[in-house]
């Protein structure tokens, strides 16, 4: 390998060793034991995509994930079903977290 070739490599490896960390800490993953190769496999498909959305998160909104997570973590809708009628109360956002849903969704202001 030329030396460009080492330096790439090395890059790469420390992106990866650096969405693990963060899916260890800021996604709060922990070890799953699983017996079947269904399960496991799913249990993986959960975890690679919930990286792949939160470095997507990350970039467009040039925030970072653990701040995402402590923006939106207390947020609660609701539905309520009162005397047959249901009734929807959504979560109110701040500006914050508007902007930063805003910037994940493409909306420009």
């Amino acid at each position: 390998m030329t030396g460009a070739e080492v330096i790439d490599a090395y890059h790469s490896l420390f992106e990866v060793e650096r969405s693990f960390r963060m899916a260890k800490s800021d996604l709060q993953a922990r070890p799953m034991f699983h017996h079947t190769r269904d399960s496991i496999e799913a249990h993986l498909s959960i975890v690679f995509a919930a990286l792949a959305i939160t470095r997507h998160l990350q970039q467009v909104t040039g925030v970072s994930i653990k701040k995402i997570l402590k923006i939106f973590y207390p947020l609660r809708d609701a539905t309520l079903q009162i005397n047959g009628t249901r009734h929807h109360i959504p979560a109110q956002l701040s500006e914050e977290a508007q902007r930063i849903a805003d910037a994940a969704s493409g909306i420009k202001h």
